[in-house]
């Protein structure tokens, strides 16, 4: 009988981790800080508009949220959830005073508007970079995990007139496996969701 060549049962198992991390894209809003890397980390966030007590209560309140909306029913019966919505109320009354006191002064991850994949990382920035820039980015998938890499400037789009600003795209240069795979599972359950979703649009009960 002729050998049949080895071939894999799951074809989507040979796909490589490049187009992998292309294909998995979407469109998000995650809290997102970043600056040059030959800047000093003071410089983080230093070039967008001072925080306001609506900026600092998104940025506080965003995580508690995602976790609901993830965990359901599970997390909102937890005798934790008193305790966090505390210690999120603490911080935010503490947050609020510094920017009254002392403006300017709390540097803060900003909600914002990103396409994301495993690969890199696309915002609209008010400052202008140049491509081929290291820009040191932090970005918070939800609900507490915190992807901090370094990333290249790969292209620089100025936003439509009346608006200002400029589009980055980005390319992650030291992103590690783990981090990867965080960004990967967070851009599957969001597509999961999304999906969930607009099935529900469609089959009301």
């Amino acid at each position: 009988m002729t050998p049949v060549p080895d071939r894999p049962l799951h074809p989507h198992t040979t796909i490589k981790s490049e187009e992998r991390r292309e294909w998995l894209r979407i469109d998000d809003r995650l809290l997102l800080e970043y600056r040059r890397a030959d800047e000093p980390i003071e410089a983080m966030n230093q070039y967008l508009p001072p925080a306001t007590e609506d900026t600092i209560a998104t940025a506080v309140s965003k995580p508690t949220v995602d976790l609901l909306v993830r965990a359901g029913e599970t997390f909102a019966s937890s005798p934790l959830l008193p305790w966090v919505s505390k210690i999120d109320w603490m911080l935010e009354t503490i947050l609020k005073s510094l920017v009254k006191s002392h403006p300017g002064s709390v540097a803060i991850a900003r909600l914002t508007e990103v396409d994301i994949s495993a690969g890199g990382l696309g915002f609209d920035t008010p400052r202008r970079f140049q491509a081929d820039d290291l820009l040191v980015l932090k970005v918070i998938l939800p609900p507490f995990s915190i992807i901090e890499t370094t990333a290249k400037v790969i292209r620089v789009t100025p936003v439509e007139a009346g608006v200002g600003g400029f589009h980055l795209a980005t390319q992650f240069v030291d992103l590690g496996g783990d981090e990867q795979e965080l960004i990967i599972r967070h851009i599957l359950q969001v597509q999961a969701e999304r999906l969930r979703t607009r099935k529900a649009a469609h089959h009301p009960m």
